[in-house]
């Protein structure tokens, strides 16, 4: 499906039954792509999940991006704090410029924006090449709420779907931009707000005699051990999720084209 295209409009694609293509096949391509045509244009949407699609979700897109996200989380976390100096430029929970809760922040918005376009890319592209089979055992959601989130046409009276139009890349940025916010917010309060009170109760420390109302940490390790497991735990939870979304979104438009589930 093109990078810009909404869910409705057409692609040139070839679907088949389970029963037109070899379940046997060798090689890298998983059962239900036709092995004689591994260019990805022939696809079955799987009726029930399988463990192929499970190691390619929680394995590949889950473990897999939580290495590669906390380590470069402790790479950044370590060029940015471990030659500040304490006493000039203290790094705290709050206050700025040296400041855990912001940088969390910070990570949380630019972790889910480049998560969520490579899982998009990262996807289609195993699509087309055979590597991994659309789910096609959820059915689609008929609130108006939920269409409109998952990117669906949709729904009038007597179940007709609007007819889809085609968007421009900008269109297509800005309808990205608001679920990624709507993301942003889930998450704020799902790993910020737990990260930022485990901060303060176990490991910053405050000022003798309540001077200051602001947590201290040392420069070294504290930032890059927060941030790594901050990045980790992140892409671990949110990996999974958006690479599943856009599995079954993909069986949602093939089985309207008339592929058979196998």
């Amino acid at each position: 499906m093109p990078f810009w295209k909404r869910d409705g409009e057409k692609d040139i694609v070839t679907t088949a039954s389970a029963g037109n293509v070899d379940q046997h096949a060798d090689g890298d391509l998983e059962p239900g792509v036709d092995a004689r045509r591994h260019t990805g244009r022939v696809k079955c949407p799987t009726d029930s999940v399988t463990l192929h699609q499970l190691f390619y979700i929680f394995g590949m897109h889950g473990v897999g991006a939580a290495i590669i996200s906390g380590g470069i989380s402790f790479a950044i976390a370590y060029a940015m704090y471990t030659s500040q100096n304490p006493s000039t430029s203290p790094v705290r929970l709050f206050k700025l410029p040296n400041t855990l809760a912001g940088d969390a922040v910070v990570s949380l918005v630019f972790g889910l924006v480049i998560t969520w376009f490579v899982e998009y890319l990262v996807v289609d592209r195993d699509l087309r090449a055979g590597g991994v089979r659309p789910i096609g055992f959820v059915g689609e959601p008929e609130r108006a709420p939920v269409r409109w989130l998952m990117l669906l046409d949709l729904l009038r009276d007597g179940g007709h779907r609007d007819a889809a139009k085609a968007k421009r890349m900008p269109a297509f940025l800005w309808d990205q931009a608001l679920r990624i916010g709507v993301l942003f917010v889930a998450s704020f309060f799902l790993f910020w707000c737990p990260a930022v009170g485990i901060l303060a109760a176990a490991v910053g420390t405050r000022t003798p005699g309540g001077g200051d109302w602001d947590w201290y940490f040392s420069p070294r390790w504290a930032p890059q051990v927060f941030k790594a497991v901050f990045g980790g735990v992140l892409a671990l939870l949110t990996t999974p999720a958006m690479a599943s979304f856009w599995l079954v979104r993909e069986g949602w438009r093939l089985k309207r084209e008339g592929a058979l589930l196998g």
